[in-house]
């Protein structure tokens, strides 16, 4: 909710079940922003989620793409 309130730019679940996911995306969305795996799917049973601004995502998603490739 801190998301779509514009409180927090992202916002990280690591560790959810489906409905802990689905809960949030429609607010996340009508509020503007976007919400993904973090392999940037829309899917909510992954087992984790990125809600953002809208604004970032992609970047946010392009950083923890470049921490998982690091040696």
């Amino acid at each position: 909710m801190l998301v779509a309130a514009g409180v927090v730019d992202v916002f990280f679940h690591m560790t959810a079940d489906p409905w802990d996911i689905a809960a949030a995306v429609p607010i996340v969305e009508e509020a503007g922003g976007t919400v993904s795996d973090l392999d940037g799917d829309r899917s909510i049973s992954s087992g984790a989620a990125l809600y953002s601004n809208g604004y970032v995502h992609h970047r946010v998603l392009d950083v923890l793409r470049s921490t998982a490739t690091a040696p």
